[in-house]
């Protein structure tokens, strides 16, 4: 689903771990149920681990929401949709995971902070989270380096392979 220019919360959701779908499903599920409605979703797109080696690729999916959560808020519960779908944190970063769910842009809005940065800091330099970004929202202007995201994701040099996850084709082990 292609939207121009949308405005809203922008919720990136990926996992690698059990049956990889099903996780993405339930978080969507959850992610209307406790933070808001969603109002578009990308396709699926298979991704390589990054910032790590692992034989299992990544399936992320981005939901455009709308919500009344303060950003602070929507981070706590995001902790715990992550938490309720067996999300385990044990300190290290980049790690196999069931599900993860990263704020991309919370509107137009710029927080830094030592628990939250908004919009996600290492944006630019993600193929895997910049290709569903702009299936949605090629147009949505990036608030700190003011360009827009098929501008960034034309300038991106992430070297690592993204591509959209058919329905119905099989998991990888």
């Amino acid at each position: 689903m292609y939207i121009w220019a949308m405005g809203g919360i922008y919720l990136l959701v990926g996992g690698n771990v059990g049956d990889r779908i099903s996780y993405l499903n339930m978080a969507a599920e959850k992610i209307a149920l406790l933070i808001g409605k969603v109002k578009a979703s990308s396709s699926v797109w298979e991704t390589e681990p990054w910032g790590f080696e692992d034989d299992t690729p990544f399936l992320n999916r981005l939901h455009v929401t709308d919500t009344r959560l303060e950003p602070h808020v929507l981070m706590q519960t995001i902790s715990v949709i992550e938490k309720k779908l067996g999300r385990v944190r044990d300190g290290n970063k980049y790690v196999p995971r069931t599900i993860d769910i990263d704020i991309l842009f919370y509107n137009d809005r710029v927080i830094n902070e030592p628990r939250l940065i908004i919009p996600h800091p290492e944006l630019h330099k993600r193929r895997f989270a910049l290709e569903p970004l702009a299936e949605v929202s090629p147009s949505f202007i990036h608030p700190v380096l003011n360009r827009s995201v098929a501008e960034i994701l034309a300038e991106c040099d992430d070297p690592c392979r993204v591509r959209k996850f058919l329905a119905g084709e099989p998991e990888t082990p």
